[in-house]
């Protein structure tokens, strides 16, 4: 009995060591299977992700003109940027599976993704027209698709509801956000407020003021726009819809169009810095 202790004890650590081995390979198997590949520059490759599905994009590089030596640097830069952009969209579809109503992916993922890459194609046009003929069309460029695959099919979440009541919809006929089942993220309507732009703005020139003045209305209309989904979505989402779906992507946009307005009195006088910070908004309940 006692010599046959040792041989016991042998196949049991032996045992052991073996189901560790198998734990410590499917972690390093998961791990690889959500890294997934890595984009092209500009877009068409995304990261593929088990389950939610892989977002993917137009590819800008592809698509440029030759880039003057001058604006290679500032290209590259936002071409990488453009890369990152997808890895963090992939990334945040990957974290929210079970989140959100029907349209969650397109108002919270998509939606801000293309936001964000009109912004960076028209830095890189505006790069590129400093010292050449400046590309048009770059934004046709800025949109993404998701391919369903798995549990987060559609980028709809209308299943069971983990944490809350199986299937049980919220206010507005959205499934709950995971383990927040009853926790309606847009539960007042309220006021969008941003910072006025036209105040900060120095003397802009004769020649720039056509452009300016139509940005400026544009951020009028971003903001009138972003208030009336407010008010059509009262009682949707998780608790971060409205900073998700609302106040980020007319940040993104407002971005873009200050930009704009910076580059127009740039061309004939000094560009006005900082417009940036005037870009987010806050909700006013």
């Amino acid at each position: 009995m006692s010599r046959a202790l040792p041989k016991y004890n042998k196949r049991r650590v032996g045992f052991i060591g073996g189901a560790a081995a198998v734990a410590l390979s499917g972690t390093v198997i998961a791990g690889f299977a959500l890294a997934g590949e890595t984009p092209d520059s500009g877009g068409t490759k995304a990261r593929t992700l088990a389950g939610p599905g892989t977002i993917t994009c137009p590819d800008v590089r592809s698509k440029l003109p030759a880039v003057p030596a001058s604006a290679k640097a500032e290209v590259d830069r936002n071409l990488t940027l453009l890369n990152t952009q997808i890895q963090e969209a992939n990334t945040r579809l990957a974290n929210t599976v079970g989140q959100g109503g029907p349209n969650f992916v397109q108002n919270a993922i998509l939606g801000p993704l293309k936001d964000k890459r009109v912004a960076t194609v028209n830095r890189i046009a505006t790069a590129i027209g400093r010292t050449a003929a400046k590309p048009q069309g770059l934004d046709s460029l800025a949109t993404c698709t998701l391919n369903a695959a798995g549990t987060n099919a559609g980028g709809g979440n209308a299943g069971a509801n983990p944490g809350g009541a199986a299937g049980k919809p919220q206010a507005g006929g959205n499934t709950g956000n995971a383990g927040n089942a009853g926790n309606t993220g847009n539960t007042a309507a309220g006021t969008i407020t941003c910072p006025d732009v036209r105040s900060k703005l120095p003397a802009v020139p004769a020649s720039a003021k056509a452009e300016v003045d139509r940005n400026l209305t544009l951020l009028n209309t971003q903001i009138q726009e972003a208030n009336t989904r407010l008010a059509n979505t009262v009682g949707q989402g998780g608790p971060n819809f409205v900073q998700n779906a609302i106040l980020g992507p007319l940040k993104d946009k407002r971005v873009a169009t200050v930009n704009r307005i910076a580059t127009a009195i740039g061309r004939t006088a000094a560009k006005p810095q900082g417009l940036d910070s005037l870009a987010a908004c806050t909700l006013t309940k």
